[in-house]
């Protein structure tokens, strides 16, 4: 415990970090227990989950607390680290699974073994501790108004001839994560890196179209909704899509060279208090019926399923061997590397060239 407690305090990660926002579901039965869910996704996106969740489950009431990665991941870590079970999560949900992983690693989550954790793919699921529920593939959104049909690029290699041979018109004008801020944008860039031989061209080519980054998600489809950018890269799937079902003005495009797949995951932690209605929600966004929510309401994608209606791309996520899952496991404990993170991040800010605007931190990300 001490030595856990001495790690946390040199990442600087003793002090709990302060929820972004909290929202409460209340028991539409006589109130048997309270759910604490906390959490890196958007409510637009969870509350569908959860208010299907309390139709099996009316007398539970759920009060869901949502982060930013980085937050989230301090605060779990230094509950676990201090025992704390006081406004404790009884579900901890997050797009930075390698946080999840983690936390896992360092004794931090509770084993649960159901019918529905078996039915897991090994690449989503590790030591029935960690769990991905949903299949949320990393996207190029564009403004189909301002990208020519002739521009839009469909790979990598695409992307970086584009911005070679239409360096003027592009400038200034392709957005993605500021990877030095947000944990699934560190997480895809990774990914990439190990994926192609074309991450080095890529981040290159950035540097030269003065790319402009940002912490989240959020702010990346504001800025293609507004103008400001026409390319948004590697972003999250769902979060654009949902955008787009909303009626904002965006286009996406599932890259054909290859699909980086994140699984957002949830754990129990140690320090949970209501430890058995934790695991029935953990059963529920494995359920067949909770799948059913998430691909029609929350977050739209799924493995072997066609692409949703409007998305450019192969005819689903697991054709063409395209299909690139992020695994859940101790491969993520590799990106939680000080050192080597420390090393990525020096030669992405070389190649990129500028200093990140920090923007508005809120959202799913870092």
């Amino acid at each position: 415990m001490m030595r856990r407690l001495a790690l946390l305090l040199a990442l600087g990660l003793a002090v709990p970090a302060i929820a972004e926002e909290m929202t409460r579901f209340p028991a539409s039965e006589h109130e048997r227990t309270t759910l604490t869910i906390r959490a890196a996704a958007d409510l637009d996106a969870m509350a569908p989950l959860i208010r299907d969740y309390q139709l099996l489950y009316p007398d539970v009431t759920v009060v869901y607390h949502e982060y930013i990665t980085a937050d989230l991941f301090g605060e779990v870590a230094a509950a676990c680290a201090a025992g704390r079970s006081t406004s404790a999560a009884d579900v901890v949900i997050s797009s930075s699974v390698d946080h999840l992983v983690k936390l896992a690693n360092d004794g931090c989550a509770r084993s649960h073994r159901s019918i529905e954790t078996a039915r897991q793919p090994d690449w989503a699921a590790w030591r029935n501790e960690v769990f991905g529920f949903t299949t949320e593939p990393a996207v190029i959104a564009y403004r189909p108004d301002l990208v020519p049909r002739e521009d839009l690029p469909r790979s990598r290699v695409e992307l970086v001839d584009l911005l070679r041979r239409k360096p003027a018109a592009y400038a200034g004008h392709i957005g993605s994560y500021d990877i030095t801020l947000s944990g699934i944008g560190y997480l895809f860039a990774v990914y990439d890196a190990r994926a192609a031989a074309t991450y080095g061209r890529l981040v290159e080519a950035f540097g030269r179209a003065n790319l402009r980054v940002r912490c989240c998600t959020g702010d990346l489809i504001a800025d293609l909704a507004a103008g400001r950018i026409v390319i948004g890269y590697n972003l999250l799937g769902s979060y654009v899509y949902g955008a787009m079902r909303r009626g904002a003005r965006l286009g996406v495009v599932v890259p054909r060279d290859y699909t980086l797949v994140l699984s957002r995951a949830a754990l129990v932690p140690v320090t949970a208090r209501a430890v058995g209605d934790a695991f029935a929600f953990v059963d529920y966004l494995l359920s067949e019926r909770g799948q059913r929510v998430s691909r029609e309401e929350a977050f739209f994608f799924d493995r072997t399923g066609p692409l949703p209606p409007g998305v450019d791309g192969p005819p689903s996520l697991s054709a063409a061997g395209a299909f690139r899952p992020i695994t859940v496991g101790p491969v993520l404990l590799a990106v939680q590397d000080r050192a080597k993170r420390a090393r990525f991040l020096a030669e992405w800010r070389q190649s990129i060239g500028a200093e990140a605007p920090r923007g508005d931190r809120r959202g799913e990300e870092p």
